[in-house]
């Protein structure tokens, strides 16, 4: 049987914090803040993961009163994720995913991005599909207040 799993995840842009999308730190003269990196783009997968298996959300597992993933990597509660999915037996298919942001411009990195989640999700790197699109502009994440990120996950369970 396939699952299918949806996540999406949302943070403010700030001075002074490094700016990491899909564990790959990028120039920028803004970073997001949040109690971990801040990762949209891995929080986003994560949180498909553990919806396609009805676990719960990311804040379940790693509440953000918990001094242990203060600045911690999301690679690393990514591969937690991964573990709990791999326990129930399920297999993870493929991944889907967006992220919205003003700038800085996304396509150059896409790629490592799509090989660093492959490797941490233990999926080959084509089952691993990561697109950036521009808000044009508009709403907070046009004013570059933020960065979203969206993902799909299909998981096969037995």
């Amino acid at each position: 049987m396939n699952r299918v799993g949806f996540g999406i995840d949302l943070h403010p842009l700030v001075s002074g914090r490094p700016l990491v999308l899909g564990g790959v730190t990028l120039d920028s003269d803004l970073g997001l803040t949040g109690h971990s990196d801040a990762d949209v783009l891995t929080h986003a997968i994560g949180e498909a993961l553990l919806g396609a298996l009805a676990l719960g959300d990311l804040g379940r597992h790693f509440p953000d009163t918990d001094p242990r993933y203060r600045g911690i990597s999301s690679l690393v509660l990514l591969r937690h994720v991964m573990e709990l999915v791999v326990a129930r037996g399920a297999r993870l298919v493929n991944v889907d995913a967006t992220v919205l942001a003003q700038a800085p411009r996304l396509s150059p990195r896409l790629g490592e991005m799509e090989k660093r989640l492959a490797d941490v999700l233990g999926v080959p790197f084509e089952m691993v599909s990561v697109k950036a699109k521009s808000p044009e502009g508009l709403g907070l994440l046009g004013r570059r207040e933020g960065i979203a990120a969206m993902a799909v996950v299909s998981v096969e369970v037995p």
